[in-house]
């Protein structure tokens, strides 16, 4: 065998699994087709290039642009005409994806991982392991023992209107568009046309968020999701809810894309938009891979079928992240590939979804780990609730952000801590003090107890834990 593992992808999930394997001695190849615009190699995947990494860079360009245009008076900072340079900002955010491109390369030098730019497929199952053939910018032949499939996820298109991404557009153009659309169109209130949507407001577009459910972030907090709907429409985004797309007919060259949909109360509206991000989920994204040639199996909706432990039907093969059930989350598939590559070192580690953070990057920022209050309720579980706003915190005041609060759940009857809810400034950061208690079995009244730095945000966390026993200190 040339490899003891081949990983195709080098996105979060596989790189990740690549380098680990690498750190506990195996010989290993990782095999990704993403190109910069040069043609040169991209590994990093959909967050590297097209979602996580560049979604933040312009979320905190155009979080200091607004800031800059409008919040700026109350600190006692007077600030003269503002102009937008899309085109810089569109090139700092092609440099941080740049940057980390490069440094997962770098990673691989380091690690001794063998890195292949190109297209990868099974070729045959061999004696002892798997042929995988490598076509594109390198062609080979090379042959391992186990194979990781790491292939991520692609967006899901409307049917019957194709991404363009000039005027109908996945998150690849949303994060490319050459100029301000004057009006936005967004299909898809979750986690990724909430983000680009902020941001293209903060730069000056009027946005329509078009939602088909009738729940605003149903997979959040209720009480979260509740305060987030109104921070975001005083923002100035149009979230409609219980929507129905009827058509979407994509523009004439530099025309509108027109938009026929029921509201929620059935009556048929129009609307006009310069540009359409179409946001309604991924698909899992096993083209060309010829997964039946070694007898793997999807289900479906796409996904490879795997165990909780990542293993496919096919011994010596497995997959990771959003190629498989689960949370699409990046830092979901680099648990997973840490997991893989230790449990082909002979250890025996384990991922616990339950603790997996979700974090949304608008502002205010929001996340959570662990059950939401309405699924306790649903489950019949009997718990406490604790909340503290940060309008209470004297860091938040200082910052001059105190919209939202940190909201704990805790068992009943054991204290354990069930779910943590942060909506707020730094919400992405906080989190991970509730993610950590909760990996170990953490009571309310251990952060409770728990000395934390004044002032500081975390200390929302500490009262919202005293919150659950009604011992607040600061409010």
């Amino acid at each position: 065998m040339d490899h003891d593992l081949i990983v195709i992808g080098a996105g979060p999930g596989g790189y990740i699994a690549a380098i680990r394997a690498a750190q506990l001695g195996l010989s290993v190849a990782c095999i990704d087709d993403w190109s910069r615009d040069d043609g040169g190699p991209a590994p990093g995947g959909t967050c590297t290039n097209v979602g996580c990494i560049p979604s933040k860079a312009m979320l905190q360009s155009s979080e200091h642009y607004e800031h800059v245009a409008h919040g700026m008076a109350e600190h006692g900072i007077e600030v003269g005409s503002v102009k937008l340079d899309l085109a810089r900002m569109l090139a700092r955010k092609q440099q941080v994806v740049r940057q980390n491109n490069d440094g997962i390369l770098y990673l691989f030098k380091k690690n001794k991982v063998k890195f292949l730019h190109g297209r990868a497929a099974f070729a045959a199952q061999v004696d002892g392991g798997f042929e995988i053939e490598v076509s594109g910018a390198e062609q080979a032949r090379l042959r391992a023992r186990h194979v990781i499939v790491a292939t991520g996820s692609r967006p899901r298109a409307l049917p019957g209107v194709e991404f363009d991404e000039k005027r109908v557009l996945s998150n690849t153009g949303a994060l490319a568009l050459q100029k301000v659309p004057e009006r936005m169109g967004i299909i898809g209130a979750g986690v990724i046309g909430l983000e680009m949507g902020s941001v293209w407001r903060r730069l000056g577009a009027k946005v329509t968020v078009l939602e088909a459910l009738p729940e605003f972030l149903g997979a959040a907090d209720a009480q979260v999701a509740k305060e987030a709907m109104k921070q975001f429409t005083r923002q100035g985004l149009d979230i409609q809810l219980g929507v129905k797309i009827a058509e979407v007919k994509p523009a004439a060259k530099n025309g509108p894309v027109k938009l026929r949909y029921a509201d929620a109360k059935g009556a048929e509206q129009t609307l006009e938009v310069d540009a359409l991000m179409v946001s309604i989920g991924r698909l899992p994204h096993t083209e060309g891979l010829q997964l039946d040639k070694v007898g793997v199996k999807t289900d479906e909706r796409g996904f490879v079928v795997v165990d909780g432990d990542c293993r496919t039907e096919v011994p010596g093969i497995w997959a990771v992240g959003d190629v498989v059930r689960g949370p699409m989350l990046a830092h979901k598939a680099e648990e997973e590939g840490v997991a893989v590559a230790e449990r082909l070192a002979g250890q025996k580690p384990h991922v616990d979804f339950n603790t997996v953070p979700w974090v949304i990057y608008t502002s205010p920022e929001i996340a959570w780990v662990g059950q939401t209050e309405q699924a306790l309720k649903a489950a019949g579980r009997a718990y406490k609730a604790g909340s503290f706003p940060f309008m209470a915190n004297g860091r938040a005041r200082a910052l001059g952000d105190t919209t939202g609060f940190v909201k704990m759940l805790a068992d009943a009857s054991t204290d354990e801590i069930l779910g943590v809810h942060v909506i707020g400034p730094l919400a992405s950061e906080l989190i991970a003090e509730a993610a950590v208690a909760m990996e170990f079995k953490a009571s309310a009244e251990d952060i409770a107890r728990i000395c934390h730095a004044h002032p500081t945000l975390s200390e929302a966390m500490k009262e919202a834990a005293l919150a659950t026993d009604s011992r607040a200190l600061n409010f």
